[in-house]
């Protein structure tokens, strides 16, 4: 078993926090950690709402359930049975010991009302995402820490041209598709994964109807990827109500299929356009939904920029679950079109302006919205990074850096 960045960050929750839940996409790995954990010190019975009895057993009578479960336990799925989340409640109230109930879900915590309510100050919540490229070398990814050190210390990295970064993006990080060779077998995955998704966890958070316009939707939100989200312009697309389109897109965002970035804004002097952008959490799940291999991204330069800055952005958000620096993830744009794919800001207000570039030859030029990023944050500008598929880092100003898109899970503090 890969040991995921994440563990130790869990392991310090259960020691101080009566009730732990991790969330993330279905097929993400949480089962295996949690299971793990035994190794690390945290002895706990496991049950699965995924077993029939189990989920009979808690639907019918949760706060007996609850009642008769060993003193730690760790409950897989929970958001199958929606009214346990009450019953844990009751329970921590009159037992807050620290680690007694590790969860886990397939849902958006905060989107499931009976447990955001139930368990506030009680909780603490963690991300789970697919594996990084990081995790799946087996190195600890440092990009997000190194952005925010006094000093940039990016190396160089020969294997970092597009041909080098096509097969890891077409991958994704889902650990199944990580472990088969063959590309039909990665693609059937997908198909399969999609439509458990869509016909099973989809319905246990919600009574919608129409579900059957799922599939199509999620296909449009993937041709989105990179875009602003618009939800009038998706709904022509789409041929449905805007309502019903935006019923559904909380469906795909409280099941980790897409998410939105947030526009980076504060008060400055300019208009900002303050859209979020469309994102999908996994590369390999975008090019399934879009028909792309790895021959069609070599060859169809049309396709590539939108991918690569989905890869980017999907591996920041992972660091961000895990590393030292606790920063937020943004994007930038303003109406008169300075952009900057993606704005990191820490606690201290610090903010690292990242652009993406499928160019193995950076330019001066390239450095145009971040440089406007620059001036209109002033003092709180730490660094403008440059990510492109060349091999070299090059400092173009003390403070705007050209760096490799490997750096992501190469570079070191």
């Amino acid at each position: 078993m890969q040991r995921r960045h994440l563990t130790p960050r869990v392991l310090a929750a259960l020691r101080d926090t009566p009730v732990v839940f991790l969330q993330g996409p279905r097929q993400a790995g949480k089962t295996t950690l949690v299971q793990s954990l035994q190794a690390e010190g945290h002895e706990a019975a496991y049950f699965t709402f995924d077993d029939a009895a189990v989920l009979a057993g808690a639907q019918s009578d949760a706060d007996g359930f609850v009642a008769n479960l060993p003193g730690r336990v760790i409950l897989d799925e929970v958001q199958r049975v929606p009214d346990l989340f009450r019953a844990i409640k009751r329970s921590v109230d009159k037992n807050r010991e620290p680690g007694r109930f590790l969860l886990t879900g397939s849902a958006d915590a905060f989107v499931l009302p009976a447990m955001s309510e139930s368990l506030a100050g009680r909780m603490e919540v963690l991300s789970l995402n697919p594996f990084s490229q990081g995790e799946i070398e087996g190195r600890r990814d440092q990009f997000v820490d190194a952005c925010f050190a006094r000093e940039l210390n990016p190396g160089n990295h020969r294997d970092s041209g597009w041909a080098s970064l096509v097969g890891r993006i077409v991958q994704g990080g889902y650990p199944e598709v990580v472990a088969r060779a063959a590309a039909a077998r990665r693609q059937a995955w997908f198909g399969s994964y999609v439509t458990t998704i869509l016909e099973r966890d989809v319905r246990d958070i919600t009574n919608v109807a129409g579900l059957r316009d799922l599939p199509k939707l999620l296909r449009l939100a993937a041709a989105h990827a990179g875009g602003l989200l618009n939800f009038a312009s998706l709904a022509r697309d789409a041929a449905m109500p805007q309502t019903t389109l935006q019923r559904y897109w909380a469906l795909f965002e409280a099941t980790f299929l897409v998410h939105s970035l947030p526009a980076w804004t504060a008060n400055l002097g300019t208009r900002l356009v303050k859209s979020p952008k469309v994102m999908l959490g996994d590369t390999g799940l975008l090019c399934y939904l879009l028909g792309l291999d790895e021959d069609r991204l070599l060859n169809d330069p049309l396709m590539t920029g939108a991918v690569l800055e989905a890869f980017v952005g999907s591996e920041l958000t992972k660091q961000l679950t895990w590393s030292e620096t606790r920063a937020e993830i943004f994007h930038y744009r303003t109406h008169i079109q300075h952009e900057v794919d993606f704005v990191l800001e820490d606690a201290a207000g610090r903010l690292v302006g990242i652009e993406v570039k499928k160019s193995a030859s950076p330019s001066a030029e390239d450095f145009k919205g971040l440089r406007h990023f620059r001036d209109a944050v002033g003092k709180r500008f730490l660094r403008g990074v440059l990510l492109y598929t060349g091999a070299n880092s090059v400092a173009f100003e003390p403070d705007l850096h050209a760096v490799p898109v490997s750096s992501l899970w190469r570079m070191t503090r």
